[in-house]
């Protein structure tokens, strides 16, 4: 049986003492569990710190993007080895909003240009941090002119295939996908628990396809996308769901804990 993942994905928020303080309360609260995992990814600037924070307990840290060369003149990115010598052990991957695919943005449109995370840079990304044991988060999803034309699952499948062509099946034992409609995210809105386990389960096959039924059985598939403690419990009960990605909710350490728990009790 998979074990359920809640990761939080704090974005561009918190100072390196309100991550450490948040991360503390978090521990504090979590304590020693085995039946879910939890992570948290904090901006680069409070890795370290939080990482530390972190330290002896069984909360991972994560880092909510990478590069995919070593080293070199490449100001402003973060290279693989950086993230493992800080102890990350996840990397969030291909997120709307590093594709400049956004539910809802303050961003004029002549400058989402900016943000241009592609399929073919994210294979790269992937492939670059499995030699440090970095386990990836790949996240795929629509928007919802995607939606509205009936093109979800060509999307999704999209991103996958150009993502991991050529992969062999044990370089991806390690994968976690999350189904994030990018219409969801950011905006309140959140997809009807039986569409995303349907999506959900779209991953799954589309994996089993290209790669081998046993690798679909074992990588995590999350949803994510204004996940809270409110509607947790019903994304969290489906049998494709493995686990969320939040964002807004991680950073508040009592709906963030509740969703953790409704994991803890998905199929009770």
């Amino acid at each position: 049986m998979r074990t359920p993942l809640i990761a939080g994905n704090w974005k561009m928020n918190l100072t390196v003492p309100e991550g450490v303080a948040l991360a503390e309360q978090i521990r504090q609260r979590f304590g020693v569990q085995e039946d879910v995992e939890v992570a948290v990814c904090p901006a680069f600037t409070a890795l370290y710190s939080v990482g530390q924070a972190l330290r002896g307990s069984t909360i991972k840290l994560g880092a909510q993007n990478v590069f995919w060369k070593e080293k070199g003149a490449y100001t402003g990115h973060i290279a693989p080895a950086m993230l493992s010598s800080l102890h990350c052990e996840y990397v969030i991957l291909g997120h709307s909003e590093t594709r400049g695919r956004f539910g809802q943005s303050e961003i004029e449109a002549e400058l989402l240009g900016y943000f241009s995370e592609t399929n073919a840079s994210l294979k790269k990304k992937l492939e670059a941090i499995l030699p440090y044991g970095l386990r990836p988060v790949l996240c795929v999803g629509e928007t919802l002119a995607e939606r509205e034309s009936q093109k979800t699952d060509a999307v999704i499948q999209q991103q996958l295939s150009e993502t991991l062509q050529a992969m062999e099946p044990d370089e991806l034992r390690d994968l976690v996908v999350a189904y994030e409609p990018v219409w969801a995210i950011g905006t309140g809105q959140v997809c009807e628990a039986d569409e995303a386990n349907r999506v959900c389960g779209l991953i799954r096959s589309t994996l089993a396809h290209m790669h081998h039924t046993e690798l679909s059985e074992v990588v995590r598939v999350l949803y994510g996308g204004s996940v809270k403690a409110s509607n947790a419990n019903s994304l969290l009960k489906q049998p494709e769901i493995d686990g969320a990605l939040v964002g807004g909710a991680s950073l508040d350490p009592e709906e963030f804990l509740q969703i953790i728990h409704a994991a803890r009790t998905r199929k009770g």
